[in-house]
């Protein structure tokens, strides 16, 4: 499933847009253009959509409705946020992790990581134009030309930590826990984008705690922890975490 046209009326800066979407879109616009805003109703509608948040909570995080409204809008005040889907939603999925599994069969020291990472573990709105891999230090960088690749590299703890197997297509592939991917995309943040890193981090935060005996109920938050210090970007992530848990 897949937004294919955005329709937004009285939505921040703007007070009519509509914007068809492609399979992959970039927004492309010079500061205080609206490309953040365009991607916040987007960010609205899932958390609307979130089981553990609804509508009041999405508004709530925005700081109510004034917070939302074009300061244009006075007599139509409504704000409308409306969205057309395709559902064939299975074989757009399909497709992604078919492009990680032939990555995996013919890169096989590779790590799925990053954005490739997050989708797996639907922690992120985006969709990746590449697969992202992490690899270590001294291997030799794969020569691919499809599908198209994204390549960092690690060593030691930030290379081998929080590493899962999941079969896709009958192959092992090796990619990130949940926790090391975010992590990563806070040490790679460069290259992902922070808003990236700060919504996997929400997502993170959102998901299900350790139910089981004998465990804290923070510790989804102490495997973040262990994955920041792993990474070494710990000092980096500890405000943001604290602010949010």
């Amino acid at each position: 499933m897949r937004l294919t046209s955005l329709r937004l009326e009285n939505w921040r800066n703007f007070r009519r847009a509509e914007v068809p979407l492609a399979r992959r879109v970039f927004l492309v616009g010079p500061n205080a253009s609206g490309k953040s805003n365009l991607l916040e109703a987007i960010r609205f509608l899932r958390d609307v959509a979130d089981p553990r948040g609804g509508f009041q909570e999405a508004v709530d995080r925005r700081h109510g409705v004034s917070q939302v409204r074009c300061l244009h809008a006075r007599q139509h005040s409504d704000v409308v946020i409306d969205v057309t889907m395709d559902m064939n939603m299975d074989m757009e999925r399909d497709t992604e992790l078919h492009s990680l599994a032939q990555v995996a069969k013919r890169v096989p020291h590779a790590t799925a990581a990053l954005l490739s990472a997050l989708q797996v573990h639907g922690m992120t709105s985006e969709v990746p134009h590449a697969v992202w891999i992490l690899i270590d230090r001294k291997a030799r960088m794969p020569t691919l030309v499809h599908p198209r690749l994204e390549v960092l590299r690690a060593s030691g703890a930030a290379r081998d930590h929080g590493i899962e197997t999941r079969m896709i297509e009958g192959v092992p592939v090796r990619l990130t826990s949940p926790a090391k991917t975010v992590a990563d995309c806070f040490r790679y943040r460069r290259h992902v984008g922070l808003e990236v890193a700060l919504e996997a981090l929400r997502a993170y935060l959102r998901g299900p705690q350790d139910a089981r005996p004998g465990r804290r109920s923070g510790s989804r938050v102490d495997a973040l922890v262990d994955a920041a210090k792993a990474d070494r970007i710990y000092t980096v992530l500890r405000p943001y975490l604290e602010a949010l848990v």
